[in-house]
Order: structure tokens, then C-alpha cells, then sequence
């Protein structure tokens, strides 16, 4: 009986093991899941709305995922910790408000660039970083919840343009709502895909297979002031006021501390190489953060880095199909792509909402951000966002001034 003692402990050990490893593979997969089809259609439609064809669209959905992928396997591994990183979402949203600036696609593609520089440069220089946080949450908020509503606003249009393909996507999005809401998103997208599908099949639209196939589109990145103005700046502060600070938050709820200077680095960096492919931004992960930090990833938090390092093995998989999807969604009826991104902000657009009105002292500046970004009117050729941001800051001036006197 002794002899068979050591056999029975060296055998479990290996399966307590497995056991413990799948458990952080497989929360990193679901990370990676949750976040591309949660908002990969709000990708597309900023990108296309600033000017990429869909060849070039499809590009930067891969370099994206690529760029995202190898931070998250560089910063997981690096420090031990369950570090995820995102597109920037409200950043996408942002570009699907903007519209074409002066200089077309090759100006975004420099106002990419220039945003990723001026991550690195926040990472570096804490001044910069402290300006950013000193912009007032209520107004952040306002301007992001203004460029949010009408693409939140696409699924009720949608259902006029193709009834028989959105009502579905909606009706599946609202029942998992109710019962398994992480999954509500995945499932609409499913949804709107085996829909899509059916209607190619049925009117018989033609799908160019060729254009199927991952490639990158380099585009020389071209600098205008309207672009740098309307979507560089824009697009840095919504990406750090709504994605990089709300992301180290999470990650402190769950004690660890990020790395800031090597996150901010690495993230910008890869804004910066992404960039000419057609990347708007990657950031540090804000929601979906938890799916990895938390306890259900592992039981032992040191373990838990595993989950990110998985999640950015997952992405690089998941870049494969970013041009099949968009050729997919290219012949898909008339609203599609609309409703699944619009299903997807609906959540983003609550909490954007809720911090925007939150403090009565300052509701009529939140209010007035809201509405001039949610205009889509620009001037001189820059995009309602900025002129949004500046005159909540202006309005809030002017009636603080007032309320002290």
C-alpha cells in the first residue's frame, strides 16, 4: 500500500495542473471574443467614415489586432500581470462622427500617427498626462456621449432599411440582455452574420474571394492641421479619459499596480506602427479588463497573467479573419454593420450619459458638449468633437464664475 501512495499523489498533481491552466487559457479566449466582436463594426464604420476604402479598412481592423496582440504578449509576460489591451472603441466612434477631413484618408492616417506620439509622450512626461485627467469628467463624458448617439441612433433607422435582418439582431441582443448579457453582443453578431448570410445566398450577390485574404494596406501618412485639430487631439484625450485611466482603475480594484510609463509606451508605439496600416488606437483594455484580472480567471492572482498572454494569441488568430468579415459585411443588406455597432455602445452610451449629468453644478456645460458633438456640425473643417470639448470648457468657465459671484 506504501508503494502506491507516491503513484496516487504524482498522477493528480498533473491534473490539478491542466486544470488550473485551462482555467486562465480559457478566460483569455473569452476576453478576446468579447472584445473583437463587441465593437469590431464600430471599427469599420470610424474608419470608412474618415475616408478607408474597404480593402483599407479591413487593414487596419488587422493591424489593430496584430499591434494589440503583441502588447498585450509583451507586457503580460514582462511583468506577470493580467494586462489586456483594446482598440480604442470611443476612438472609432469618434472617427464615425467626425466624417472626412481636409486630406482625406492620408491626413487620418497622420492624425493616427500623431496620436500614438502623444501616448508615448504622456507615458514620459507626467505633465501631460496630468492635463488630460485635469479635463473635467462631466465634460469628457458629454462629448463622448454626443458622438455616440448617433450611432446608437443606426439600429432604429436600420429596421426601416432591412426589417427582415435587424429585427432578428435586435430581438437575440435584448433576450440575452435578460439572461446571459456578456454574451448579448456575440450573439446579435452572430446573428447578423447568419442573416447576411442567408440574404447573399438568396439574391445571389457575388463575394470576391480574393479580397477575402488578409493583407496589409500601407497608406504615407499625410499631416493637415483640420486633421490634427479635429481628430488627433479629440481622439488622444477620448482615448485616455475613457480607456487608459478608467483601464489602470480597474486594474487597481484587482491590486495591480500597471506598469504606466511601459503601458503608455507600448501602446503608443503601436498606435505609431499601426498607424500607416490603417490603426486609429490601441489602449489599455477598460471593461474588459476584468475578464482576465479577476478571480474566475485564476484562483492566484500571479497566475492570472496567463489569461492576457492568451487573449493576445487569441487576437493574432482572430486578425486573420478581419478582411473575410469585411468583405462579408460589404455585400450584407443595408444596416448591418450599423446595428450591431450601435447594440454595442448602448452600455457605453448610459455610463457616458450618467457622468455627464451626474453633478448639477455643471449639467448646463455637460449638456452643451452633448449637443454640439452630437450635431456632427463642424467648422473650418474641423469635426463637432473639438469644437464640442471647447466650448463645454468654455460654458463651464463662464457659469462657475457666475455661481461664485
Amino acid at each position: 500500500m506504501s508503494r502506491l501512495s507516491p503513484t496516487l499523489v504524482d498522477t493528480s498533481a498533473p491534473v490539478r495542473s491542466e486544470v488550473r491552466l485551462a482555467q486562465p487559457v480559457g478566460a483569455g479566449v473569452v476576453t478576446a471574443l468579447v472584445g473583437f466582436t463587441s465593437s469590431f463594426a464600430v471599427v469599420l464604420s470610424g474608419l470608412t467614415a474618415v475616408g478607408a476604402s474597404s480593402a483599407q479598412a479591413a487593414s487596419g481592423l488587422l493591424a489593430l489586432c496584430v499591434t494589440q496582440a503583441v502588447g498585450m504578449l509583451l507586457l503580460s509576460y514582462r511583468y506577470r500581470m493580467p494586462i489586456t489591451l483594446a482598440w480604442s472603441t470611443p476612438g472609432a466612434a469618434l472617427l464615425a462622427s467626425t466624417g472626412a477631413v481636409a486630406g482625406g484618408w492620408a491626413a487620418a492616417v497622420g492624425a493616427f500617427a500623431v496620436t500614438g506620439v502623444l501616448i508615448v509622450i504622456t507615458g514620459l512626461w507626467q505633465r501631460l498626462g496630468n492635463l488630460v485627467a485635469a479635463i473635467p469628467v462631466e465634460i469628457a463624458q458629454a462629448m463622448l456621449a454626443g458622438v455616440l448617439l448617433p450611432l446608437c441612433l443606426a439600429p432604429v433607422k436600420a429596421v426601416q432599411a432591412s426589417p427582415a435582418v435587424v429585427v432578428p439582431v435586435i430581438v437575440v441582443w435584448l433576450v440575452l440582455q435578460r439572461f446571459a448579457k456578456r454574451w448579448a453582443v456575440i450573439a446579435a453578431f452572430a446573428t447578423a452574420a447568419i442573416g447576411a448570410a442567408i440574404s447573399i445566398a438568396v439574391q445571389h450577390k457575388h463575394l470576391d474571394l480574393a479580397a477575402m485574404r488578409p493583407s496589409l494596406e500601407l497608406t504615407v501618412p499625410h499631416w493637415s492641421w483640420q486633421a490634427l485639430i479635429g481628430i488627433a487631439i479629440p481622439l488622444y484625450i477620448v482615448t485616455m479619459a475613457s480607456q487608459n485611466i478608467p483601464g489602470t482603475a480597474v486594474m487597481k480594484s484587482f491590486d495591480y499596480q500597471v506598469p504606466w510609463r511601459a503601458a503608455m509606451s507600448v501602446t503608443g508605439i503601436g498606435t505609431v506602427f499601426g498607424a500607416p496600416a490603417g490603426g486609429h488606437a490601441i489602449n489599455l483594455a477598460a471593461i474588459s479588463a476584468a475578464l482576465s484580472a479577476a478571480p474566475p480567471a485564476h484562483p492566484d492572482p500571479k497566475r492570472r497573467w496567463i489569461a492576457a498572454f492568451t487573449t493576445g494569441g487569441a487576437y493574432l488568430i482572430l486578425a486573420l479573419g478581419s478582411a473575410a468579415l469585411v468583405t462579408l459585411i460589404a455585400t450584407a443588406p443595408k444596416g448591418t454593420l450599423e446595428t450591431v455597432a450601435g447594440l454595442a455602445l448602448l452600455a457605453t452610451l448610459a455610463a457616458a450619459l450618467t457622468g455627464a449629468l451626474k453633478s448639477e453644478q455643471h449639467r448646463e456645460a455637460g449638456v452643451v458638449t452633448f449637443l454640439i458633438a452630437a450635431s456632427g456640425v463642424g467648422f473650418l473643417g474641423i469635426g463637432a468633437a473639438f469644437w464640442a470639448l471647447v466650448a463645454g470648457l468654455v460654458v463651464r468657465k463662464v457659469l462657475a464664475h457666475r455661481q461664485n459671484s
